[in-house]
């Protein structure tokens, strides 16, 4: 099995991409999917987050309150450490137990893990292969504006609590540069799987 670390920043375009490798054969796990997942009412990682922030962080349903939680975490460099910390191993956990069930049906399977963190959270020895989604922090800051909407303000905020692109391109082996139209991705992503088959 060959596996593909898909990272990037917040609306960069990694989950476009990810699509783009999923139809070319490609299996997906995806990072943010399995952090959810792990703050469910009841998970280790939803209990340690009540204790943490306390009742008043839940809706009536008693699931988190993603906005809230949200709000706190990017206004605040050390809550965000604080959330990693928490969610983290169950989502690197979770990764290998599925990724080693995806292993035993297909050995030759390509398996794309689109993970937003996968630099800062030391997990490029979990990976075959960095590929990451670029774009200027100009167009980033837009299109969050525009999918989120949000002020300006807010979505500069949002961009400027991650590690920038630039930062994580010294770490990519590949980069999927997200700048222009669906159709150049589309063509960057043709050619970067042409590659990888080649390659493999």
């Amino acid at each position: 099995m060959f596996i593909i670390g898909l990272t990037g920043g917040i609306a960069s375009g990694k989950s476009t991409v990810a699509k783009m490798l999923v139809e070319k054969g490609a299996y997906l796990l995806d990072a943010d999917l399995l952090a959810r997942e792990a703050v469910e009412p009841g998970k280790p990682a939803w209990e340690k987050i009540v204790q943490w922030l306390g009742e008043t962080i839940l809706l009536p349903d008693r699931t988190i309150n993603r906005e809230k939680l949200g709000n706190i975490v990017f206004n605040n460099k050390e809550k965000l450490s604080e959330l990693n910390r928490i969610v983290h191993p169950w989502v690197g956990q979770e990764f290998i137990r599925r990724a080693d069930e995806i292993k035993a049906n297909d050995p030759q399977a390509v398996l794309v893990y689109d993970i937003p963190l996968l630099i800062e959270a030391g997990m490029q020895k979990v990976v075959d292969l960095v590929l990451l989604v670029y774009l200027s922090e100009e167009i980033q800051i837009s299109r969050l504006q525009l999918r989120n909407n949000l002020s300006h303000t807010e979505a500069v905020k949002r961009v400027r609590s991650q590690t920038p692109l630039a930062e994580k391109k010294k770490h990519a082996h590949r980069v999927i540069d997200n700048s222009g139209t669906l159709a150049e991705t589309a063509d960057q992503v043709d050619q970067f799987w042409q590659w990888l088959k080649a390659r493999i």
